[in-house]
């Protein structure tokens, strides 16, 4: 049985997932600000590499896999506290648990992405860069200001919402440049991303309402299923990509969203290769 750590443990997916691991027969080393093995803020540089030493120590210097699931919604009022968490909170994480993951027999990590990276028109090219680039005081700054851009309508609900995508969109291409590095691809360290789509969890419903005035037919987005997702859908495909057996798929993102991607952008991917 493997070890393998958690972040966002306490509730939603994060929950879910350890839960489905657990229950797989292995330890979990839960990872949150509250009700959790490790108590770390990965909105901070202190808490990532705080994070980063007592996961090292608990998992006693091997680690089998990281499911990076902690993060917050556009309904948080602070966009750079959102590009914070959301990006250098997993990025940092992980190249942080990189030569603990390469000690393991067959060491995986999957991200939670999100579809809001290709279902939001609001993705900021020039936070992305910033993001990509490392600079977390300048992007955190930029947010900031781009902030205030933000539809009215819109702001009421969901102030941080090009933000929340732009990390998302963010975090999903600096998985695809990682994991096929040779520190990772090459030492057997496989990295993947999943990408919800609306998923009831108190995350979601910070920008929505209740759970009693949802309706898939009236949601934003299409909803092909007809059905919210639940956090297990999402347990479920984590602890796929953790599996040992998982061994030949590394950089891909996977919609688990209901078909949400697909409807609105049905012609997006395969994108061609141009010479």
């Amino acid at each position: 049985m493997g070890i393998y750590a958690v972040t966002g443990s306490a509730s939603g997916m994060g929950a879910a997932s350890a839960a489905v691991i657990r229950e797989a027969g292995h330890t979990v080393i839960g990872v949150d600000l509250r009700d959790a093995d490790v108590l770390a803020d990965l909105g901070t540089a202190e808490g990532r590499a705080a994070a980063v030493a007592e996961i090292t120590a608990a998992s006693c210097g091997t680690l089998d896999g990281v499911a990076a699931v902690a993060g917050v919604g556009p309904a948080m009022k602070d966009a750079g506290a959102v590009a914070s968490i959301n990006y250098f909170g997993p990025t940092a994480l992980l190249e942080g648990l990189r030569p603990v993951l390469a000690r393991a027999r067959a060491p995986r990590a999957v991200v939670i992405g999100s579809n809001s990276s290709s279902t939001v028109p609001m993705i900021d090219p020039t936070l992305v860069d910033l993001l990509l680039a490392g600079d977390e005081e300048t992007a955190r700054e930029h947010a900031r200001i781009a902030q205030q851009g933000v539809p009215a309508e819109l702001a009421a609900t969901s102030p941080s919402i090009s933000a929340y995508a732009t990390s998302k969109f963010a975090l999903a291409r600096w998985v695809r440049r990682t994991a096929v590095r040779p520190e990772w691809a090459r030492e057997g360290v496989l990295l993947n991303v999943i990408a919800p789509g609306a998923v009831v969890t108190p995350l979601m419903l910070g920008s929505t309402g209740t759970a009693d005035d949802l309706d898939a037919d009236k949601f934003p987005t299409p909803m092909p299923l007809g059905v919210f997702g639940a956090p297990e859908d999402i347990a479920f495909w984590v602890h796929q990509f953790l599996r040992p057996e998982a061994r030949f798929t590394t950089g891909a993102t996977l919609y688990v969203d209901g078909g949400t991607d697909a409807a609105m952008r049905p012609d997006g991917q395969p994108t061609a290769l141009t010479l």
